[in-house]
């Protein structure tokens, strides 16, 4: 794995032979991608103009893959040979807060226009298709504003998107697009895993949409209901306001498009593998495991690989999308 460090004073410095050990994490939503490492200082570290300091850039590559582009944001020293390094991406400069007013537009440019804002590089981001009416964000989080957008798209039309930072560009990509052709599970990488299906954090059995009727005095209700679920799981109720400008064949397909999303098992696998340096969250990936009936693709909502050495291994939170 080669590592770079620039200063960026025009000196660009190989601390890949003082690393010992280091670990590059990913998530899927709400948190920049992190890559920390541990320098043992000498070699270079002897040369009187070596130094390091937060706002440098570092760039991990990994043979042809390129693994990390981000910025250093944290240095810890102490008395022993060690100098622990946290870097993080361009997402990271997302988790201030600012105040926005979109209307009429799509995910895809709601990300265009806060990197523009900001000054942050972008790469390729698809066309998420769906035009969102309105969308008010007073003092929130840039990232959060980010993934209501494309949260806002996956309700509305069903299209599933992806947000990240691909070595130093922001990019949306349609998670269909990211599938891994290396399969993970029985005789394949895998060397533990942990299964769970779950109706706890986000299944729902009941839908109900409600708007508010100026003409009427009232409000509207629309239901959607699987009574053979509520008799296996209960009743549980997602309850939605919506947005007055709607008409009933708009409230009539949110309430099908959150009924398809909602009324199943949220099932989650945890695993540890040998690394692979292209999976990452975001990643859509074949698992199999015959023990727990598995032969399917799952979304990778966090990955974390680690480095010490020649060894590479990681760990993967996988989701159903």
């Amino acid at each position: 794995m080669e590592i770079l460090l620039d200063n960026k004073n025009g000196r660009v410095w190989d601390v890949s032979q003082i690393v010992s050990d280091a670990t590059w994490t990913t998530k899927r939503i709400g948190a920049a991608s992190s890559f920390e490492f541990t320098m043992i200082k000498g070699g270079i570290y002897q040369d009187p103009s070596f130094v390091i300091n937060n706002g440098d850039v570092i760039r991990v590559r990994d043979g042809d893959w390129n693994i990390f582009y981000g910025y250093v944001f944290e240095i810890n020293e102490s008395r022993d040979e060690s100098v622990k390094v946290k870097c993080y991406d361009q997402i990271r400069y997302l988790m201030s807060n600012d105040t926005y007013v979109f209307k009429g537009i799509k995910a895809s440019d709601v990300v265009r226009r806060i990197a523009d804002d900001f000054g942050l590089k972008t790469g390729t981001l698809q066309d998420t298709g769906y035009v969102i009416p309105v969308m008010i964000e007073d003092n929130k989080k840039l990232l959060d504003t980010i993934w209501k957008a494309l949260d806002l798209t996956l309700i509305h039309s069903g299209q599933n998107f992806i947000f990240f930072d691909d070595f130093g560009k922001l990019m949306v990509r349609r998670l269909s697009e990211l599938k891994v052709n290396i399969g993970i599970g029985d005789e394949s990488l895998m060397t533990d895993f942990e299964y769970t299906r779950s109706i706890d954090t986000d299944t729902y059995t009941k839908i109900k949409i409600v708007q508010n009727n100026k003409k009427t005095g009232k409000r509207d209700v629309y239901i959607a209901q699987d009574s053979a679920n509520s008799a296996r799981w209960g009743q549980l109720q997602l309850y939605q306001v919506a947005d007055e400008k709607q008409n009933a064949a708009q409230i009539n397909q949110l309430l099908s498009q959150l009924a398809q999303l909602k009324n199943r098992e949220t099932r989650s696998l945890s695993l540890t593998a040998i690394g692979v340096p292209g999976i990452r969250a975001g990643s859509f990936i074949p698992v199999v495991i015959e023990e727990l009936g598995l032969s399917q693709y799952f979304c990778v909502d966090e990955c974390s690989h680690s480095f010490e050495g020649a060894v590479h291994t990681m760990k993967l939170k996988l989701v159903v999308v």
